[in-house]
Order: C-alpha cells, then structure tokens, then sequence
C-alpha cells in the first residue's frame, strides 16, 4: 500500500455501512481496524458499536459520509432510469426488427402491463406537478 491511510473505514453494506476507525499506529506497524458504529443510511440511524461512544470527530465524519452516500445513491438512481430509457428504445428497435414472433409472444404481455403501469404513474405524477405549479416546463 501507498500512501497515508485514512482514519476511517466504511464498510458498504445494503441500507449502510460498517464503520471502523483505521489504527497504523501500533508496535506491529499492522492495520488494525475498530469496529466503532453501524449506520442505516435508509433512516439515517447511527448505533454505536458496543459499549462505546462516538467523539465529535467519529460523529462529523460519519455524517459526512453519510451526506455524501445519500448523494451518490440519488445520482446513481437517475443514472439507472437514464439506462432504462436507453433500454426501451433498444427494446423497440429490437421487436420492429429482429424478434421472432414466440420472442413477441414471449414478453409483450409483460412489456405492455409494466410500461402501462410506468405510464399510469408518470402520468399522475406530471397532472399532481402542474396542478401545484411545481414544473421546470416554464
């Protein structure tokens, strides 16, 4: 490894993260890790680990994390719906000019009651927008 390790460690997992402050400075010269806190980014929850409790610094750190997770999530989510865009068109060419009729046969069925779905809830979500006034289209 190169370089200065950090002081602390985030361990990602499904709703969070595990949190571990980094210790270098040992008589081993080892990487130690301490588990100090588990963090639930869903409902913003830090619990922390044990018995122990968390200075300022471990609070301020982990909240910076935690704002800037929350903001990769955000841009990965419409970094997704931007991919499903690209995948409904690449559908549609793929049915006007490639696919069989048992691969239509196959998927229209749930390709129609998804995209029906989709388009009920745009839908009502662009009609509850301009009835507020909340639109970006002036």
């Amino acid at each position: 490894m190169s370089g200065e390790l950090p002081d602390y460690y985030f361990r990602v997992r499904e709703n969070g993260a595990f949190v571990f402050r980094v210790d270098t400075e040992n008589r081993q010269r080892r990487i130690e890790m301490d588990q100090i806190a588990v963090i639930n980014i869903k409902n913003g929850q830090v619990k922390p680990h044990g018995d122990r409790d968390l200075s300022d610094e471990d609070a301020r750190v982990i909240k910076e994390w935690m704002d800037a997770r929350t903001e990769l999530l955000a841009r990965r989510d419409i970094d997704d719906i931007h991919r499903a865009v690209d995948y409904l068109n690449l559908t549609t060419h793929w049915a006007q000019s490639r696919a069989t009729d048992e691969q239509l046969e196959d998927v229209t069925d749930a390709l129609l009651l998804a995209m029906h779905d989709l388009r009920s809830v745009l839908v009502r979500k662009k009609a509850d927008r301009l009835l507020s006034g909340d639109t970006d289209e002036d």
